[in-house]
């Protein structure tokens, strides 16, 4: 890596996101903008060619050939052992950033505070420091809090938090097990198991939690609760 110019890659399925962000970076002497990506698709092409120090990743990215969140990133820390990661997302709920602290992701910043926040993030993640901005740090502090209180509920595993992701996001069981390869019924067993940590009983209510507690953004919200 260049002692003086840090090799970004940026990834997003928003393209306004991607327009902004490369605006902001470009002013900053230390980061060099060599690639961005729509899609996981397009990032391992981009990752494959070696030109990157250091991404920065929307969480959710739908639609694409290796699928999102949890179990994408897990897949890029074993496939670019060497690209520090940080992760920008419009999701803050304390599950989430939970599952990410456990995949030893630690540089996270919220699409609702200021593009700039990026910067630094970029360079902790360089240097394997920490950095959380304010909005994800607040979230975190809250989470804390409600750990201490005994308020907060039994959490969730990352598979139980990644198929109640993608299921409030519109996806059947038999669609969730090919996309992460795993059989129906651990699909099954997970979503009911994290439907018992939450006190859930009913699919809607299961959707409106994924909802109201930012595991899904409100663009993925689906009609109704699909069949398996």
């Amino acid at each position: 890596m260049d002692g003086f110019s840090l090799r970004v890659v940026l990834a997003d399925d928003h393209p306004g996101m991607i327009a902004g962000v490369e605006y902001r970076l470009s002013s900053v002497s230390t980061i060099q903008l060599t690639g961005t990506a729509g899609n996981s698709t397009e990032l391992i092409r981009i990752l494959d060619t070696g030109c990157c120090d250091v991404l920065v990743s929307d969480y959710s990215m739908p639609g694409n050939e290796h699928g999102d969140g949890i179990a994408f990133f897990s897949f890029l820390q074993r496939r670019y052992p060497s690209v520090k990661l940080v992760v920008l997302t419009m999701l803050d709920n304390p599950a989430v950033l939970s599952a990410l602290q456990g995949q030893g992701i630690v540089c996270i910043v919220s699409k609702s505070d200021a593009v700039s926040h990026l910067i630094p993030a970029i360079h902790a993640a360089a240097t394997g420091g920490t950095y959380y901005s304010p909005s994800i740090e607040k979230s975190m502090s809250l989470r804390d809090m409600d750990r201490r209180g005994g308020n907060a509920p039994q959490p969730l595993s990352k598979r139980e938090l990644e198929v109640l992701r993608l299921y409030a996001s519109g996806l059947t069981i038999n669609e969730i097990a090919e996309r992460v390869s795993r059989s129906k019924k651990t699909i099954s067993t997970q979503k009911a198991r994290a439907m018992q940590k939450l006190g859930i009983e009913r699919d809607v209510d299961l959707l409106r939690y994924a909802m109201e507690h930012g595991i899904v953004a409100s663009s993925s919200q689906p009609g109704a609760p699909k069949g398996s």
